[in-house]
């Protein structure tokens, strides 16, 4: 462990200098780099064999000396990140106080701790779907907070896989991987191949062709509703959430099976997308 006073050294530059599309193409061609926040995020990425590089901590984690059981989930925080540095003896761990981290990486530092870590080579589409009964497609979905907290949703509620357009945040950022709480790590997911894959068109063709019906949640006339048989019976089924501002695309709609809506009540027209996703997650899971 090194302490330090500010962060201004090589080492430090992930933290530091670097932003999060720079760190993923950090060792291009080859998958680059992503920070992880928090011991609960960090230890499910290590559960899930993602490699650290380094730690940047509080150096206050490194006070915590109580015995504790290294099974316990309810395990607190500073104490889960004194098991996770355990773990990852000879990874290098750079600590300095609070005041010092916040002010250098100009973010509130959340419970302690930040990781860097390696990328893996993302899995196919094809093998996203592979065995797969439910699967939910993202389409240019920019709101990190709202992709992770839709694989949040995806892992509670028995969603099997995501997909994502080229335009959707990286599961990965900072931000998107702390509001899943790690389960972007647990979750199968991968961007679409835009030469195989190319959205909607060839992606259509290709989830039909893999068996599964395709729903677009779009506000729709014709929409059925989210509880339909239809839905909640297909034997695979693929649900398509659009983006925050504009919804889904012209094109994905009508091409789409189905379009599904949750009905509202009250005046409000729709739900943000997280939550329109954990509804329809809920909804179409249950046989």
């Amino acid at each position: 462990m090194k302490k330090v006073d500010d962060l201004d050294i090589p080492e430090l530059n992930v933290y530091t200098k670097l932003g999060e599309n720079r760190l993923r193409r950090y060792f291009e061609p080859a998958p680059g780099l992503f920070i992880a926040e928090s011991p609960k995020v960090i230890e499910r990425a290590l559960d899930a064999g993602y490699e650290p590089v380094s730690f940047l901590v509080c150096e206050d984690i490194l006070e915590a000396r109580m015995n504790v059981c290294g099974d316990d989930p309810n395990l607190p925080e500073r104490e889960r990140g004194l098991r996770i540095l355990d773990r990852c003896s000879g990874v290098p761990v750079y600590a300095a106080a609070l005041g010092v981290l916040e002010k250098m990486t100009g973010f509130h530092l959340t419970l302690g701790m930040l990781c860097a870590m390696r990328r893996k080579v993302l899995p196919s589409a094809e093998e996203i779907c592979l065995g797969s009964r439910r699967i939910a497609v993202l389409e240019e979905i920019v709101n990190p907070t709202n992709v992770g907290a839709i694989i949040r949703s995806a892992a509670a509620l028995g969603i099997d896989g995501v997909l994502l357009t080229g335009g959707c945040s990286d599961p990965l950022y900072r931000r998107a991987a702390r509001v899943s709480v790690g389960t972007v790590f647990q979750v199968p997911w991968t961007f679409m191949d835009k030469k195989t894959w190319e959205w909607p068109g060839a992606g259509l063709k290709k989830l039909r062709e893999l068996g599964f019906v395709t729903a677009a949640m779009a506000l729709e006339n014709k929409s059925l509703p989210i509880g339909s048989e239809l839905l909640s019976g297909a034997d695979r089924l693929a649900l398509i959430l659009g983006s925050e501002g504009e919804g889904l695309s012209e094109e994905t709609i009508t091409n789409c099976d189905h379009t599904v809506m949750i009905p509202m009540s009250a005046g409000v027209d729709s739900l943000n997308v997280a939550a329109a996703a954990a509804v329809a997650f809920w909804e179409t899971g249950r046989k």
